[in-house]
């Protein structure tokens, strides 16, 4: 069984930081060999590609809304990605997802949520004007 537990979201103003964090478990599951997605859905919208980093952590890749906002890396000696999130928008203001997908390659290719296996419950992040 894999695990993916979303953590760091909340409320702050617009122009502030947060950092989302992601811990992966699972008796079988190699995280460093997952590509991994921050995926997010607003109310009565889409879920919507965030950004994605590779297996080794050398590749990533944006939306470009949030380019240069926005950083995911991630720490694969203790199963973890990270989105730092500056500069926030009202826009921002959504669940955010963690995600995990098999393929391998560049992470431009994997933005849709069919490319990914593994699903975390979730993290609020709402942004006040």
């Amino acid at each position: 069984q894999v695990q993916l537990v979303e953590s760091g979201g909340g409320l702050v103003q617009a122009g502030n930081s947060l950092r989302l964090s992601c811990a992966a478990s699972g008796r079988t599951f190699r995280f460093s060999t997952y590509t991994m997605g921050w995926f997010r859905q607003a109310p009565g919208k889409e879920r919507e590609f965030v950004a994605a980093i590779s297996w080794s952590g050398r590749s990533t890749y944006y939306i470009d809304s949030v380019k240069g906002r926005f950083t995911i890396s991630r720490d694969n000696a203790k199963n973890t990605v990270t989105l730092q999130m500056n500069s926030l928008k009202p826009e921002d203001t959504a669940s955010y997802y963690c995600a995990a997908s098999g393929y391998s390659g560049s992470p431009y290719y994997l933005q849709k949520s069919d490319d990914y296996a593994y699903w975390g419950q979730g993290t609020q992040v709402t942004v006040s004007a």
